[in-house]
């Protein structure tokens, strides 16, 4: 519910909400990790059998493709039609903002960039919780397993190479009914 509440609270009528809508989107979709998002190039976010895919370069050099959600496909669209960057193909996907113009520079963000994002972003749609790049990670797993996802499909997703490493990001335990509590 928080995912969606961020998500939706984003200011997208401006390049640079529309950027990190798409950002936070990449990560709670792909389960991605940070680095592999802020190093997403134009060319790694390409169509194939009239899908977009993303071409995530994970740590030890794991390259993951993967079709995209529908909404992440909606996201990435908007956002890289917005910025006039689609033929740009060996730039960075998500840039750096030129102070506060809202134009974008041709840098690639930096992983501190993100985390500040998502927690301004956070911040703004009055979500209490403390929340940061890892947490997109954990939430789009457990979202996935939630809605009865495989753990087998979650890892290779998450490029994980134990089960055990995705089962420490599956947080269907932690919810606490209030019942439970009372009793």
């Amino acid at each position: 519910a928080e995912a969606r509440q961020l998500l939706e609270s984003i200011d997208i009528s401006t390049l640079i909400g529309l950027r990190n809508r798409a950002i936070i989107a990449t990560e709670l979709y792909t389960f991605g990790r940070v680095g592999a998002t802020i190093n997403l190039k134009v060319e790694d976010c390409y169509v194939q059998e009239r899908r977009l895919w993303l071409r995530l370069h994970e740590k030890n050099g794991k390259v993951i493709e993967m079709p995209c959600n529908h909404n992440l496909e909606r996201f990435l669209d908007e956002y890289i039609e917005a910025a006039g960057i689609r033929m740009e193909m060996t730039a960075p996907l998500f840039r750096t903002a030129y102070r506060k113009t809202g134009r974008l520079t041709d840098r690639a963000m930096l992983q501190r960039d993100v985390y500040g994002l998502i927690v301004r972003a956070a911040r703004a749609a009055g979500i209490q919780t403390k929340i940061g790049s890892h947490s997109m990670r954990g939430t789009g797993i457990t979202a996935y397993l939630i809605n009865d996802g495989t753990l087998d499909a979650a890892q290779r997703m998450a490029g994980h190479a134990d089960p055990r490493t995705t089962k420490l990001y599956d947080r269907r335990g932690d919810q606490v009914s209030l019942d439970d509590v009372e009793r």
